[in-house]
């Protein structure tokens, strides 16, 4: 159904709000123009060609519901938004409902959960949405009072006579502010009268989380639903032989046993699922049947070649001959390689998802990262028009990327249909951590010249990798492309660096593997942040030069500039004691800037270890400062794990870690006092969820040095190896 076919009656009934008595939705107008309008679908007929977002609805007892389009897997959502609308609305906040929106394109905009994009992407709909409600409702009580809108405001869900004091609710007013047009412009409050955003108020979410009442996938359950899981080959793209289930049909419980297949980028992955009335008796069955798998027609990857390759590969790259020019000329110069390994996601909830799969239509139940995506993706693999996929989001234990991928959902139809029943698909640790995707690899070369006044003349990065996407073509990638010449981008750098050094280049090539790779936490920042932020101090020891200020000679950018002075600020770096090791690092990535400065002490035995880290994030207007204090606590926890505890390798074109006993998580003793702090400014909403992970591994590495001596260029390494 396109936007423009939806009549009044049809957006309302499909918006499922009984009782409402006031709906407004957001749309983009079809000319391009960013500034976002709010429509009434009572008072008014629809622009043609316009992307309609449903948000809020106000029903006659005063309840407002907010329909949330973005999955909550951790990073705040269902706390933050509901802070912007009942900023602006003028309402508390406990009278704020928030459901999660099902799939719809065309209602709900785009869905997906990644780059940060939650508060960034919605704040101006979600504001202009709850001024719109709040002037509608205003007016509506000026003309039941018969006085100007002037003479009124809105305070606590009521509107107030300033002459008179009179008030009216809004759930008394929702039924003639409903039949009124929202304003076609609207003052949003000053960011210092605001009395909700801003603040720290309980999450809506912890009690739920905490007392089991939540709806994880896993909580999820349906009449008649049955449970699978598959048994998988370890080995990347080996095919179904056969398999001998005779000891599996002998479990009590189990139903069916045959084989399926998910789609993996441009390839289809095989298995044999066990189906069962319980999960218990699935896994059991899983455990006893015996299955053949076809050898892959090709070499099959082990750490040590993949790492040879990006090594081979970084050497094809092609330098261009002005920057080489530059760079000769320098008065000092340096080289350097940085390594870091593939990682698995490891989120805390296993993958699951629910299908039920009928001739009139798919529904799906999950911890499902990106609605969106997921129902196109059955539409098209099964043929069905994508209003007849229902995709429904549930709590997701954790996604970093992994849980917007489509291939569980389409497994979990794909038995259903078979199976004629509901089912619900739930992946083990060991196939999580085992089949992947996976974060890819990824070496560097670095070099960089000084001139004679010890700043950074000429700088260069180079790449090898296996680039996240390439396997969506079944072609292998081409040759090596060569390095541009002050042009390009390079995720994670700090972007005034381009104006701060007059040479720099970046290059990058492509490995081809069979192994899967797609996004992760911070995507290529994860890795870029580590291989630069380490090189610039290098640079900055090179020229003799303090690391702090020698990052600000080439940051000529305000705002960065007072990322600096806050960092300066906070670690009493001037005066930094003997004995004791800081590194600082600083990088951007997904609008957010984010800054780390770790301190590292020798303790009795000798042994480094991390006293404290101080993290500063820039992320301009923000809505909840204890959201964006666990965001950025949550990405170091994850990034002390991946630089000093952690590694996907694989051996025989497998993937050897299998679980947490060979797959290390930090633990609570493992985690050193962290303090975050937000810079405050006027720039524009920028991400939380993912820059506060690229910036502490490079920061950890710096201290190091700066304590002991040693560079620190391969990760992971293990910091009771270091003295």
């Amino acid at each position: 159904m396109k936007p423009q076919d939806i009549s009044r009656r049809d957006f309302l009934r499909q918006a499922s709000w009984s009782g409402a008595g006031l709906t407004l939705a957001a749309y983009l107008p079809a000319n391009g123009q960013t500034h976002p309008l709010i429509i009434n679908p009572v008072a008014e007929e629809f622009v043609s060609g316009t992307e309609l977002m449903s948000w809020i609805s106000i029903s006659p007892a005063g309840k407002v519901t907010l329909m949330c389009n973005r999955s909550e897997m951790g990073q705040g959502t269902f706390q933050a938004l509901p802070q912007m609308l009942a900023e602006e609305l003028e309402v508390v906040l406990d009278d704020v409902e928030i459901v999660f929106a099902p799939a719809n394109p065309e209602k709900y905009g785009p869905q997906p959960q990644e780059g940060s994009f939650s508060v960034r992407g919605w704040a101006p709909r979600l504001l202009r949405a709850g001024a719109c409600a709040r002037e509608m409702l205003v007016e509506a009580a000026a003309t039941e009072w018969n006085i100007s809108k002037n003479e009124c405001y809105a305070e606590n869900g009521m509107v107030i006579s300033r002459k008179t004091q009179k008030k009216l609710t809004y759930g008394a007013l929702v039924e003639k502010a409903a039949k009124l047009k929202p304003p076609a412009e609207v003052i949003l409050k000053k960011r210092s009268d605001y009395k909700i955003i801003g603040k720290s108020p309980p999450r809506k979410d912890i009690p739920l989380k905490t007392n089991g009442s939540s709806l994880f996938g896993l909580d999820k359950k349906l009449p008649g639903m049955r449970y699978a899981v598959i048994e998988r080959s370890r080995r990347f793209r080996e095919t179904v032989k056969g398999f001998d289930d005779s000891e599996t049909r002998k479990v009590p419980g189990v139903l069916h046993v045959f084989k399926v297949k998910r789609p993996v980028f441009s390839q289809y992955c095989e298995g044999v699922a066990v189906v069962a009335d319980s999960l218990w008796a699935a896994m059991q069955g899983r455990k006893v049947l015996k299955v053949d798998w076809n050898d892959p027609d090709f070499v099959l990857p082990n750490t040590a070649s993949l790492e040879n390759q990006m090594r081979e590969n970084l050497q094809m790259i092609g330098n261009h001959p002005k920057f080489e020019t530059e760079y000769e000329q320098c008065t000092q110069k340096l080289e350097a390689s940085y390594e870091t390994p593939y990682q698995s996601h490891s989120c805390m909830e296993p993958l699951n998802c629910i299908a039920d799969v009928r001739a009139d239509g798919i529904e799906i139940w999950g911890p499902i990262q990106e609605a969106n995506w997921i129902q196109a993706d059955l539409s098209q693999r099964f043929n069905i028009p994508a209003e007849r996929v229902a995709v429904h989001m549930t709590f997701l234990g954790g996604g970093f990327g992994r849980k917007a991928f489509p291939d569980y959902p389409y497994e979990a139809a794909f038995i259903s249909k078979e199976i004629q029943a509901p089912v619900q698909v739930v992946w083990t640790r060991e196939d999580d951590m085992t089949v992947g995707p996976f974060r890819p690899g990824a070496f560097y070369t670095l070099k960089g010249g000084l001139d004679a006044g010890g700043n950074i003349h000429a700088f260069q990065a180079n790449t090898a990798t296996q680039w996240i996407g390439q396997e969506w073509s079944a072609s292998p990638p081409s040759a090596p492309e060569a390095a541009g010449y002050n042009t390009g981008d390079f995720e994670g750098l700090l972007h005034p660096y381009r104006q701060g050094i007059p040479h720099y280049s970046f290059g990058g090539a492509g490995i081809h593997s069979p192994i899967p790779v797609m996004w992760w936490r911070s995507v290529y920042a994860s890795t870029h942040g580590f291989a630069c932020e380490s090189f610039i101090d290098e640079m900055a020891h090179l020229a003799r030069k303090d690391p702090m200020a020698f990052r600000r000679a080439h940051l000529p950018d305000p705002r960065y500039q007072a990322l600096i002075d806050r960092m300066v600020e906070l670690t009493s770096w001037q005066s930094r004691g003997k004995n004791q090791g800081w590194g600082v690092a600083f990088t951007e990535c997904f609008t957010g800037l984010c800054g780390h400065a770790v301190k590292v002490t020798r303790n009795t035995e000798g042994k480094v270890r991390i006293e404290k880290v101080i993290a500063l994030i820039d992320c301009g207007w923000y809505v909840n400062p204890d959201i964006i204090r666990a965001q950025v606590e949550g990405s170091i926890v994850m990034a002390l794990g991946a630089a000093t505890m952690h590694a996907t390798t694989f051996e025989d074109g497998k993937a050897i870690q299998q679980n947490f006993d060979t797959y290390p998580m930090p633990r609570i003793a493992d985690i050193p006092p962290i303090e975050v702090h937000i810079m405050e400014n006027d720039e524009k909403p920028g991400g939380v969820g993912e820059p506060g992970l690229p910036t502490f591994a490079p920061a950890l590495a710096n201290a190091i040095f700066d304590l002991t001596g040693r560079r620190i260029r391969r990760l992971p390494f293990s910091l009771d190896e270091i003295s």
